[in-house]
């Protein structure tokens, strides 16, 4: 039986404590929820070849003493990757410190390729050694003895080192203050270990010391990361503000009190819009021109998001503003259409339909600025399809020119106008909802007031589309009118 010397025994425990320290390190970045993903697969890897150097160390130690033959091929077997292993942890110190320093491509590659380079080597002489011992050597009962060339099998872990000691100096502007001194720390301890081995050359030091260098430079790069994501936390708690106020504001621009009109009897109108993100380019408006004329707009904006939302704002207000002037459908959005043009560095644009109903006669004209066809019910009819003239999006060229025209609505008579977030409404399997389905959910609720035909059809959409996400903005509004007999 071979029994352990003092020295031994106290290589042991720094064995003992560094397994139990990369072991949890391995466990805690595993579950950290804060960690991002390339960080925490670095990390593991990093402790696991840790954990690999310490426990071959661990297993030639116990090994040593033990005649045979097959005692002396589990010792080199041991040995060889224990030697092994200590060259992939520089290499991937030297990984993540070329990663910090983001040098040049063409640099970076050309680093990278020597470190490879150099890893090759390490293991084609460890190899060689296994035949010639010139790193070390086993006696006949087993024992470990360093030979001439000894110091030669960290050569690549000395020149990794000075390439790594360059970078860091080189481009320490870009490297945190922390992960710096981190650094220095797993760099230099080794080599204070090693100084201490001159003077008890039994006691590994050097594992001692790469384990506090390790465990350090672990704590702050995850200190780092926690940092990083509470900031990040607080920038989207910020966003999330913003956009849950940008989501009131567009809200607040569309008329969204119902009944819009409580004192008209002419008319029942009801619209909704449902954005896909927090804002939606998407809008519907309706207005008096004057005591006889109700304005009636659906559109939508060309993107999603924020970008849409602004865009969507000064095309409502432009089409109100306009029509409010008296302009007629085709006018409106021809001048719309300029005004957008004239400065749209983005190249958005607006499919819009602007209609103009005269509640004396319920006469209602109206134009297309390549919007979604609308959907109308006579008294004694069904919902059906209007297939209108469609122009250009507003906002695609300069100068178009828009044709109008006229429906006849005789008291009674339903109005429906969408985007096409309801059409291409799509499910699971990428199916769309579709104007079939659309005029089926129509006709299936046409006898309800508006907001029920509304609130129909949100449903018949939810129903088809179920757990998909909703890809774009619902939007659609509904128009009753009654005639002019029973107006006040």
């Amino acid at each position: 039986m071979v029994y352990l010397s003092f020295a031994g025994i106290i290589n042991v425990i720094f064995v003992a404590i560094g397994l139990g320290i990369c072991s949890l390190s391995i466990i805690q970045v595993g579950s950290g929820m804060h960690i991002r993903k390339e960080v925490k697969g670095y990390l593991q890897i990093f402790f696991t070849m840790i954990n690999v150097y310490l426990s071959m160390y661990l297993l030639r130690i116990l090994l040593e003493g033990h005649p045979g033959n097959t005692v002396r091929i589990a010792i080199h077997v041991v040995t060889f990757f224990e030697v092994l292993v200590s060259g992939i942890m520089i290499y991937l110190l030297s990984i993540l410190i070329l990663f910090i320093a983001s040098p040049s491509e063409k640099l970076a590659k050309i680093v990278n390729c020597i470190f490879l380079v150099m890893l090759v080597i390490h293991a084609a002489g460890l190899i060689v050694d296994q035949f010639t011992n010139f790193y070390y050597s086993f006696d006949a009962s087993n024992f470990y003895h360093r030979e001439r060339g000894y110091v030669m099998q960290f050569i690549m872990h000395i020149l990794m080192l000075c390439q790594n000691v360059f970078l860091i100096i080189r481009y320490k502007e870009k490297f945190d203050k922390k992960l710096l001194s981190a650094l220095w720390i797993y760099i230099l301890a080794p080599m204070a270990g090693i100084g201490l081995q001159f003077v008890w050359p039994d006691v590994q030091f050097f594992i001692l010391a790469s384990i506090i260098g390790a465990a350090y430079l672990y704590f702050v790069i995850i200190s780092i990361q926690i940092r990083r994501y509470h900031t990040q936390q607080i920038e989207k708690d910020r966003i999330d503000n913003e956009l849950t106020m940008a989501t009131r504001i567009q809200a607040e621009t569309l008329p969204n009190i119902f009944p819009a009109f409580p004192d008209r009897e002419d008319f029942n109108i009801h619209a909704s819009m449902n954005p896909a993100k927090e804002v939606g380019g998407d809008f519907y408006d309706f207005f008096l021109v004057d005591d006889t004329h109700l304005g009636i707009v659906m559109a939508d904006v060309s993107g999603k998001g924020i970008p849409a939302a602004l865009f969507m704002m000064v095309s409502k207000i432009l089409i109100q503003n306009i029509a409010m002037m008296g302009s007629s459908p085709e006018d409106t959005l021809k001048f719309v259409n300029n005004q957008l043009c004239s400065n749209n560095p983005e190249d958005m644009f607006v499919t819009a339909w602007y209609g103009c109903l005269d509640l004396e006669t319920g006469t209602l004209t109206a134009a297309s600025a390549g919007h979604e066809y609308p959907y109308l019910k006579m008294p004694d009819g069904r919902f059906e399809m209007v297939k209108d003239r469609h122009g250009l999006v507003i906002g695609g060229m300069p100068g178009v020119n828009y044709k109008q025209y006229e429906l006849y609505l005789e008291p009674g008579s339903k109005l429906f106008l969408y985007t096409d977030g309801v059409p291409e409404a799509t499910n699971a399997e990428l199916e769309l909802y579709g104007p079939d389905r659309l005029l089926e959910a129509l006709r299936s609720a046409e006898d309800k007031e508006p907001k029920d035909i509304l609130d129909h059809v949100e449903s018949s959409v939810k129903a088809f589309v179920k757990e998909a996400p909703q890809f774009d903005d619902l939007t659609m509004l509904c128009l009753e009118y009654h005639g002019p007999k029973v107006a006040k």
